[in-house]
């Protein structure tokens, strides 16, 4: 049933032009073997879509997930990026079925999360905090993540450490190192798939994932 479930969103979901641009609106959608973020492992294989509205350095838009689990995470974003490498935005992380007006700190559905990085050549830095306590989305408050990172022409080495909701036990620990390989696929002479790779260790949790997903 779960395979079948899987199947109708492909079919559903690869039946729409899969990257249409009209007004500075872009929509796009991954497909991946199973969902892991920070090191942590939320989901077995999902669909995640993308809706980004864009104009200049600045960007709005909602991420979300769906797995054939069950799990499902949708969130909203704003972007700012600077020419000179620095990006600064806000993440709010929502979880169905949590009820989406609940902001109380015992049942809460929202974890909002300030978001900061910079890029510079290969290599890049980013830190994030969230500030409130969000019982249904499990965060503490005061949740921090970091990471830092170099990509090749084709490879991402990174590591990352966070406390919070990122940790077993709430204290700070490495939860993300490991590295990343994207290859595009020739399909025709005008259209490439792009295929991603992950090898991901989590220190904190002791637990190794490989993850694959395409990029429609």
């Amino acid at each position: 049933m779960k395979a079948t479930k899987l199947l109708i969103i492909c079919s559903l979901t690869i039946s729409i032009p899969v990257i249409t641009k009209s007004q500075n609106f872009t929509v796009s959608t991954d497909i991946v073997s199973s969902y892991v973020w920070r090191g942590v492992k939320y989901s077995d294989a999902s669909i995640q879509p993308t809706l980004t509205f864009s104009h200049q350095n600045f960007s709005v838009g909602s991420w979300g997930s769906a797995g054939i689990d069950g799990f499902m995470e949708m969130d909203l974003f704003v972007n700012y990026a600077f020419p000179f490498g620095l990006s600064l935005g806000m993440t709010n992380y929502y979880f169905p079925p949590s009820k989406f007006f609940d902001h109380s700190a015992s049942t809460g559905s929202h974890a909002y999360e300030f978001n900061a990085s910079y890029k510079i050549s290969g290599f890049y830095a980013a830190g994030n905090y969230i500030f409130n306590e969000a019982g249904s989305a499990g965060s503490k408050g005061g949740d921090k993540y970091f990471e830092a990172g170099y990509d090749f022409k084709n490879i991402r080495l990174f590591a990352g450490a966070g406390d919070g909701w990122h940790t077993p036990d709430g204290s700070f620990q490495a939860v993300n190192i490991g590295l990343s390989v994207t290859r595009d696929i020739q399909i025709t002479d005008s259209f490439k798939l792009p295929l991603k790779g992950s090898a991901i260790l989590n220190p904190a949790t002791e637990q190794y994932y490989l993850t694959i997903g395409l990029s429609l």
